[in-house]
């Protein structure tokens, strides 16, 4: 019955959620091998042609790998009830539809380093608390990390080290300060009711070589069926070593 269901599913369907200029753009844009701007289209299949129109029901697609759906929730704050309810309704409503081509397969929660000093606030405590996801899981993506070298040369510098003394340890320093944030929000939010199923870090995704291997292994990681894992491992293109990996383990 389990592998029935599993063979209507035609496309890996992702929720992004996280704050406005967290770098979810870029990322989905890495994982398609694209430089444009997804496709928009609304739950019917209807193309939307002017850009900035905005809703978590609307589907992104690049046109270089579409088998991918995403729903972006847009950045929520503290405090914005109604997009909050939005948001969990269509959690609710995907994760378990009936319609399987409509369900959600994951979830990609992104929180940016830019935001260092808040990188857990009442928004992701809302969520983390009060939203239920059920089977599919939520993986925590601590974004823009490169911002962290330049804390680190402040952090060196304030420490009396020349320019150049600073900025030989500044990696080893970045590497430092990644650890005690990430630290942090692990400790915050698996805290929480209805903690992250995973945690990964991404760094340099604006560059062309980036490697979206960590947060693709991650996701496969916590999927709960191996069909799920096929499906996305056979769809994602920014990674031969993944596809190798899963071929030579299965």
């Amino acid at each position: 019955m389990a592998n029935e269901y599993l063979k209507k599913i035609k496309r890996f369907r992702i929720l992004v959620m996280g704050r406005a200029n967290a770098g979810k753009t870029t990322i989905l844009q890495m994982v398609c091998n694209a430089t444009d701007k997804p496709e928009i289209f609304d739950g019917k299949g209807n193309k939307y042609f002017q850009r900035g129109y905005h809703d978590v029901q609307n589907e992104l697609v690049f046109q270089s790998n579409p088998g991918f759906v995403f729903h972006d929730s847009c950045g929520f704050e503290a405090g914005s009830t109604q997009q909050f309810d939005q948001m969990k309704h269509f959690v609710a409503d995907h994760a378990v539809t009936t319609r399987v081509n409509e369900r959600i397969h994951a979830i990609w929660f992104c929180i940016p380093m830019t935001d260092s000093h808040r990188t857990v606030t009442a928004a992701e405590r809302k969520f983390f608390n009060e939203c239920d996801t059920g089977h599919v899981p939520v993986i925590v993506m601590v974004t823009k990390v490169d911002v962290l070298y330049l804390t680190a040369i402040e952090e060196l510098l304030d420490g009396g080290l020349t320019i150049a003394e600073a900025e030989a340890r500044a990696i080893e320093k970045q590497g430092e300060l990644l650890e005690k944030w990430l630290g942090h929000v692990k400790h915050e939010l698996d805290m929480c009711k209805f903690p992250p199923k995973g945690y990964v870090s991404l760094d340099k995704m604006h560059q062309k070589d980036a490697d979206c291997t960590p947060f693709m292994e991650c996701t496969a990681n916590v999927l709960n069926e191996e069909g799920l894992q096929r499906l996305l491992i056979s769809t994602q293109q920014s990674s031969i070593g993944i596809c190798v990996k899963y071929a030579v383990n299965r």
